[in-house]
């Protein structure tokens, strides 16, 4: 007689069903049956240094795959550890699946060591918090599954007790849970808005974050191109249509300097299109930035409430079949198109390598004239990645990756990570400031044991450069944002890695160049610039 499957069987079958390949944690002594149970099915188990990068690394994967990532915590203080990691899946959306060990209930009453309230810990900040039950569990991954892929997608955590995990698990066959389908307005709600589209004189579409979980991005460009209205992106969805293009006014959400070429065409604008726009991303200058006669569509994945400005029409559901509803030839006005080219000419001036010396902007200029065309980059927090956001053009949407809502640092390297592992021929880079580096040098660790061949530029000026220049601006004494100077390179050698120094961008170009050579190892390349070298570029 065969006997049944145990919980952790049932539970890695559906995943690898949901076409999960990868599970990133650190193993404890309470998830040693999922483990076990992830790696016969098929699910590589990836141990990283810390909670937190194994959560930002199951995002990478996601962007490579489209399955949802997996993170694998013991109980106490690896559970802990994932919060940051959680945070930034909710509102990143991404679609993760957290799988914790937990005990049994009996045991707790007795027993203390390590032991909280994990579900109460989490329930804030997850899209959903249960705990598996025997003779249930296939229920439960399928609900944890089409919650988390579920509009917008985030972060389900699951304790899984011990018996549960370990034991036999006979259930009933259950139905899987269905997928929710996106609704799709009647065509009587969308004809007065393509009228009004296509009397516009002075068009904009705004595209966000739900534009890119929803795999609309062909539809944006198509809307695009087709009623020759202009567009501009948040962070995230940057890429979303060929920022070489003419129409592409780049990204925004936290340059002032780009805010104040993008911020009056804004208001000007008569007709706006928001193509899955979600202002999570976006700094206080975008409060209510429209004019006050303007129609603007909100194309969103759910209700909006965000409080963050007005719509006058707002279409839930599929963003990409709304945008088909919409597409019309618009009536643009030749001022219009005009100013549009003068702003585009005003952002690439804005944003142009500095002529005293080897500088951020110099740095994002020079990543963009080595890197291969399939690259893809991720981005960690930081004033860095303002410079190489908004001087970097992308030609297609996810090659920069970067956590654009949460804002948190310590992604680049796990991004990069998750990234190449899904995807290893892809070159993928990172881009990180000294802080984010300081945070996550374990990780190249990681990278060097996955021998996975990624190239990370750290751009160190010894200092927190973000917030030394917003406490300067509030003319507050320097305190709390110094550090001393590291030699990253040396680091990277004693790691078994790949340690280079840059002083010019010929040096990175191909330090650069050279380290997407390795197919094995990681490179980390140092480009140490001058304090202060942010001054007046952000």
């Amino acid at each position: 007689m065969t006997s049944s499957p145990s919980g952790a069987d049932r539970i890695a079958r559906r995943l690898f069903d949901a076409g999960c390949r990868h599970a990133f944690g650190i193993p404890g002594g309470e998830v040693l049956a999922l483990v076990d149970a992830l790696d016969r099915a098929g699910i590589r188990v990836v141990t990283t240094r810390h909670e937190t990068a194994a959560g930002i690394m199951a995002e990478g994967a996601w962007h490579a795959d489209g399955a949802p990532g997996v993170l694998v915590v013991t109980i106490g203080p690896g559970i802990a550890n994932s919060v940051n990691a959680i945070v930034n899946a909710l509102q990143e959306r991404v679609p993760l699946i957290v799988l914790a060990g937990c005990l049994d209930e009996a045991e707790t009453a007795t027993y203390t060591h390590q032991i909280f309230d994990q579900r109460a810990l989490l329930a804030p900040i997850t899209k959903a918090s249960f705990t598996l039950a025997a003779g249930a569990v296939e229920v439960g991954i399928d609900r944890a599954l089409a919650t988390a892929m579920k509009d917008p997608p985030g972060p389900v955590h699951l304790d899984v007790p011990i018996s549960v995990a370990r034991g036999a698990a006979p259930e009933r066959d259950a139905a899987r849970t269905p997928r929710a389908t996106r609704g799709v307005v009647p065509e009587g709600m969308t004809a007065p808005l393509r009228d009004a589209l296509a009397k516009a004189e002075r068009p904009l579409v705004i595209a966000g974050v739900d534009a890119l979980f929803q795999r609309a991005e062909m539809a944006v460009s198509r809307f695009v191109q087709r009623t020759g209205a202009p567009i501009v992106t948040t962070y995230k969805a940057k890429g979303i249509v060929d920022e070489r293009s003419p129409g592409s006014l780049g990204a925004a959400g936290l340059s002032p300097r780009a805010d104040a070429i993008l911020l009056p065409l804004v208001r000007d604008a008569d007709v706006v299109v928001l193509a899955g726009y979600d202002p999570i991303e976006m700094r206080r200058g975008w409060q209510s930035p429209f004019g006050e006669g303007a129609r603007v569509i909100d194309l969103a994945a759910l209700l909006p409430q965000h409080g963050m400005h007005h719509a006058t029409d707002v279409l839930v559901g599929d963003i990409a079949a709304h945008l088909a509803a919409l597409e019309v030839e618009t009536s643009v006005a030749a001022s219009w198109s005009l100013r549009i080219e003068d702003a585009r000419a005003a952002l690439r001036a804005a944003f142009a390598p500095e002529s005293d010396g080897f500088g951020p902007l110099a740095i994002a200029r020079a990543l963009e004239e080595c890197a291969p065309s399939e690259a893809v980059f991720t981005v960690d927090t930081g004033a860095h990645r303002i410079a190489l956001t908004q001087a970097f053009r992308a030609s297609r949407p996810r090659a920069m990756l970067q956590s654009a809502a949460f804002c948190t640092m310590g992604v680049a390297v796990p991004l990069a990570i998750g990234r190449k592992l899904a995807e290893p021929t892809r070159p993928v880079i990172a881009v990180v400031g000294d802080g984010g580096m300081d945070m996550t040098l374990g990780e190249l660790a990681t990278a060097r044991d996955l021998g996975l061949g990624i190239v990370v530029v750290v751009i160190d000026d010894a200092s927190l450069a973000l917030i030394e220049l917003k406490q300067r601006a509030e003319g507050r004494k320097n305190v709390g944002v110094d550090s001393g100077r590291t030699h990253y390179a040396a680091i990277a050698d004693a790691m078994g890695c790949v340690g280079v120094v840059a002083t010019s961008a010929g040096e990175l170009e191909r330090a650069v160049r050279e380290g997407l050579e390795q197919v094995s190892l990681p490179t980390v390349i140092h480009v140490a610039i001058a304090r202060h070298a942010y001054d007046g570029k952000l």
